[in-house]
């Protein structure tokens, strides 16, 4: 059998594949890209997290793509852009009262997504689970920092 290591990659890989087939239909009916339900899940999923530049490193996004999905986004009337009060140079994004829907129809594909994922689990396991894996998410943040400020 595989590595722990190499089996977390594998299935890394195989999660995406399945997540992002899951959106196949709300892509089709909305003209939405993936990148662009990515980044109003962002937007959506993390209140006050709320730039481009938030998108780009909490996503991993690069600027350039987030730049142009809210660009579309925004042209079409799912997003808002604000100047922020303290500081204009910093713009606020919103999801606007026409791109809502579309957000909860795509938290709701994220949420069976996860749902799927953990149905083998009891719901006892499922909640021991997220515990465990928040707290390895913790150390593996620690991690990274730790190594970038050396």
């Amino acid at each position: 059998m595989a590595s722990v290591s190499t089996r977390l990659l594998l299935f890394s890989r195989q999660f995406e594949k399945f997540y992002e087939q899951q959106f196949t239909s709300l892509l089709e009916r909305s003209g939405l890209s993936m990148r662009e339900i990515h980044v109003l899940l962002f937007l959506a999923n993390n209140p006050g997290y709320d730039t481009a530049r938030d998108v780009t490193e909490y996503r991993g996004i690069a600027k350039s793509q987030v730049s142009q999905a809210v660009d579309l986004m925004a042209e079409r009337g799912l997003l808002r852009r604000t100047a922020d009060r303290e500081d204009r140079r910093v713009i606020r994004l919103a999801i606007t009262e026409a791109g809502a829907p579309l957000a909860r129809e795509a938290q709701a594909i994220q949420a069976a997504c996860g749902r799927r994922l953990l149905k083998d689990l009891s719901p006892e396991d499922a909640a021991h689970f997220r515990r465990l894996l928040e707290t390895v998410l913790d150390s593996g943040a620690h991690l990274a920092e730790e190594e970038f400020f050396q």
